[in-house]
């Protein structure tokens, strides 16, 4: 492993290379790495972003229609830029699982490790136990390259630890003062979903959730936010519904995001495979009450009845009852809110900027 330097107030920070997706590729890692560079350049760090999907020339834009093409391309663009490692005492990788790994993360942390930096993967994807149990030789050599590996949950962490691969938990950030707290009072039955249109977030099950609660109060609306493989089929499904209330707004750029949240009175995911995903926790800011299924490490976030409503994978039926009954309900709701406003704290700036600090310096765990 790389040489560990001690930094601390008197001595200078260490310079941070960090390596995610940029906002062009729109989810949570990109959101997560734009507040991560921003964070950390407020307390006085050095911080290059290095996108693992870098900007196309103008001439060679059009490229990205391509699937394979852009693949070879982004990787001509990506790889020469990771010499701007060379100037980091700390490279910190975000992670996705899969060709992902392979093709955006390895590289990073090869680069890394030949450069004689402190490599640090940070692994976010909720894919991470199949992609632990199936990769094998094309994923477990490589995690050793990392000096640490930092993942935002303790459900990650189970994980990794099943696999012999040692963890560190640095939750994710939600930057709570961009989103307007309010009580909910009365709660109407306006829906929001933020979750992309991609099958592991089964956007499918909260069209049919909202299609039986519907019956029970016409008045309903579902704002779908997002873009992905699924929408063309989503939007067909929610056709098929014949009557009105459900609304495509497409993808959604993060600056606007906190206006959907302070738009809507309740929260609804219907997520297959996850981890702690930030549009729960942004969810928790706004002072939505929130009904999910408890898939990765949802099932903590959301603490059945104090912080939120857990329903069945796979069961529209009952995450329509459990929001009929937060409607009919609305006390109890406006407590579960409160207490998730209280809960999402815990993943401010101000509580992990420490954890941070001690990952950089190579801290004990």
């Amino acid at each position: 492993m790389t040489q560990v330097r001690n930094f601390d107030r008197r001595d200078a920070l260490p310079r941070i290379a960090l390596v995610a997706a940029s906002l062009d590729i729109l989810g949570g890692q990109g959101v997560q790495a734009r507040i991560l560079v921003e964070r950390l350049r407020s307390d006085g760090y050095e911080v290059a972003f290095v996108p693992i999907n870098p900007t196309f020339p103008p001439g060679l834009r059009w490229l990205r229609q391509f699937p394979y093409v852009r693949t070879l391309f982004n990787q001509a663009f990506y790889i020469p830029s990771l010499a701007r490692l060379r100037f980091a005492d700390v490279v910190h990788v975000f992670s996705a699982s899969y060709w992902s790994f392979l093709l955006a993360t390895l590289p990073a942390m090869l680069a890394g490790r030949l450069l004689k930096k402190r490599v640090v993967l940070n692994y976010h994807s909720g894919e991470a136990e199949d992609h632990l149990a199936r990769w094998g030789m094309l994923v477990h050599p490589w995690l050793r390259l990392a000096d640490e590996i930092v993942v935002p949950s303790e459900y990650l962490q189970k994980v990794f630890a099943r696999y012999q691969h040692k963890a560190r938990v640095v939750r994710n950030i939600v930057e709570t003062s961009q989103y307007r707290y309010r009580e909910r009072m009365p709660l109407r039955p306006k829906l929001l979903s933020t979750r992309n249109l991609d099958p592991y977030y089964r956007v499918d099950n909260t069209l049919r959730a909202f299609a039986f609660l519907k019956e029970r109060y016409p008045d309903a609306s579902l704002l779908v936010a997002g873009c992905g493989s699924e929408e063309g089929r989503l939007r067909e499904l929610a056709s098929s519904f014949l009557n009105d209330g459900i609304r495509f707004v497409g993808r959604v750029e993060p600056p606007r995001v906190p206006e959907l949240y302070d738009r809507a009175d309740i929260f609804v995911n219907s997520s297959v495979v996850d981890n702690q995903p930030l549009s729960v926790l942004e969810a928790f800011a706004s002072g939505l009450p929130v009904v999910t299924t408890p898939t990765g490490d949802i099932g903590a976030m959301v603490r059945d009845g104090e912080t939120g409503v857990i329903v069945p994978q796979g069961d529209p039926a009952a995450m329509a009852n459990a929001i009929a009954g937060l409607l009919e309900k609305p006390d109890q709701a406006f407590q579960m809110a409160r207490r998730a406003r209280e809960e999402v704290q815990n993943y401010t700036w101000s509580k992990v900027r420490k954890e941070w600090a001690e990952v950089y310096s190579g801290g004990a765990l």
